[in-house]
């Protein structure tokens, strides 16, 4: 993977709860990084048709490791004002990280 490849800014992102001043507990987003990565959306190759077991999975997300960061299933990728939900994280010859990804989907309420 060259950094060609890797033009998608992206903010990898850890939901923290916190108290206000009245002590209610309300949700952040706190930034754990952010860095380019290369994105593939989903599609009818045999590469995404070698990945049935996350037949929810939308999106990959391939960036560099990160020294000193660990990124886990509960942390959200932040990319072009959308949001998506890391399903699985692996590493590759500790030198990039891949993810595969759902993309997380408002729902308009009535």
């Amino acid at each position: 993977m060259s950094f060609g490849k890797m033009r998608e800014p992206i903010e990898i992102v850890e939901i923290v709860q916190v108290k206000d001043t009245d002590g209610f507990s309300e949700y952040i987003n706190k930034v754990i990084a952010s860095v380019r990565a290369y994105r593939e959306e989903r599609s009818g190759t045999r590469s995404w048709a070698n990945r049935t077991a996350f037949s929810t999975a939308t999106c990959l997300f391939r960036f560099r490791v990160i020294p000193g960061v660990i990124i886990t299933p509960s942390n959200i990728i932040i990319c072009r004002g959308e949001r998506y939900r890391i399903l699985s994280v692996e590493d590759v010859r500790s030198m990039y990280i891949e993810v595969l990804a759902e993309k997380i989907s408002a729902v308009k309420g009535g």
